[in-house]
Order: C-alpha cells, then sequence, then structure tokens
C-alpha cells in the first residue's frame, strides 16, 4: 500500500516549525512517520519508505508533497491530506512526469561521486549535461524518456547542516513524458524513489497517467 499526503504549513507553522533550510523540511517530514528501521538497515542505506517534493510556497506558505509505505501521523502544526494510490494508478504504460532529481556521476580518477555540470559556468551546457544523464539512466528505472519532451528547468546547489556536518546536494527540476518499458523495476522506481538524495527532497517522481 502506497499513501500519497500533502503537507500545508501556514507562515505560523514554518514560524513554529523552525524551518529554514532543506534539512528541516527533512526533519518535518520524517517526523510524521515512526522510524521502523534498525541502525544496521540504515548503514545498509535500506529505504525508509519515505519520499517527498518541496513544492515551495509564497508569502502565505508551503506545501510539501509526501510518497510513504506507512500512515503518516497527523502533525502537530500544518494540514494533511491524504490518500490511498490504487494498484491501477501505476498500471499505465505512459506518464506525464515532474521529478527533482540529484545528477551525479563517479569521477573516473577520484572513483568520487560528483555534480554533473559544465565547464565555465556554461547553463545551456548544464541542462543539456544533465538532461542526456537522466534519458541514459532511465532504462535502469523501468522506462524511456523522450528527449523531444524533456525539459531542464530549475538548477540549484542546496547547503545544509546536519549534525555539525556541512552537506551539499546538486538539484534539478525535470519535466516531461515516459514511457513504461519494465513494469516491475518502475514500480519500485516510483515506491522507492530514483537517484541519489532521497532523504533530502530527491526522486519522488510526480507521474499522471496520459
Amino acid at each position: 500500500m502506497m499513501i500519497a499526503s500533502a503537507l500545508h504549513l501556514s507562515r505560523a507553522d514554518l514560524k513554529a516549525l523552525k524551518v529554514t533550510d532543506a534539512y528541516s523540511i527533512h526533519r518535518v517530514v520524517y517526523g510524521l512517520f515512526a522510524d521502523i528501521r534498525s541502525e544496521a538497515d540504515k548503514q545498509k542505506s535500506l529505504p525508509s519508505g519515505i519520499l517527498y517534493a518541496d513544492k515551495g510556497g509564497d508569502f502565505h506558505g508551503r506545501k510539501i508533497l509526501i510518497l510513504s509505505n506507512r500512515q503518516p501521523n497527523l502533525p502537530e502544526h500544518g494540514e494533511l491530506t491524504i490518500k490511498k494510490i490504487a494498484d491501477s494508478f501505476l498500471a499505465n504504460s505512459h506518464y506525464r512526469f515532474e521529478v527533482v532529481i540529484n545528477p551525479t556521476k563517479r569521477d573516473n580518477t577520484t572513483k568520487k561521486l560528483v555534480a554533473i555540470t559544465a565547464l565555465s559556468g556554461d547553463d545551456t551546457g548544464t541542462r543539456e549535461k544533465i538532461a542526456d544523464w537522466f534519458v541514459n539512466k532511465a532504462p535502469q528505472w523501468g522506462f524511456t524518456v523522450s528527449p523531444a519532451h524533456l525539459e531542464v528547468r530549475e538548477i540549484d546547489v542546496k547547503r545544509f547542516q546536519k549534525n555539525e556536518q556541512t552537506i551539499t546536494q546538486s538539484q534539478a527540476k525535470l519535466i516531461g513524458r515516459l514511457a513504461v518499458t519494465d513494469q516491475a523495476k518502475f514500480v519500485q522506481s516510483f515506491q522507492n524513489g530514483i537517484g541519489r538524495g532521497r532523504a533530502f527532497g530527491a526522486g519522488l517522481l510526480q507521474i499522471v497517467p496520459i
């Protein structure tokens, strides 16, 4: 069973929850759920069963979409709407999608993961590299992407503190169309998210059947 929720936070809620950065959003979302993973599970990077996408907001408040494999608790602050996802929702073959992704690759020399960027700060080159990376990665997630309908919109770098450690995460918002090629992999990708940085608001496939 998968559950889709939307958390609406007013200005007063944001102040009460001390929402200031990406880590505080993570804290608010994960605070809605019982932690069912052991320390060993976390060391193995087993999925938390929680994905979310910060949709931002305006002067009046903020909206966060959440996908989970269990029921969230009612929040102390904010309004939460909850809906179970029907199995038939994932049985379609074509979808429009939006996703915030953490585009990284492993450096051949250092073997470290690095963000996909273009040289000389060329934003157009960065967008093309991210688009190519996503199109090439898509089959391992159970679908293909139409390059002609793929848009790389917002590119951002988030920096925040976690337990006195500074975490830097690159993010890009992609919008387009996908065709399911492997139903089992696609369902798994929807349920567990895609790419890295899923604990901090990346990887949730927001899909609408075509």
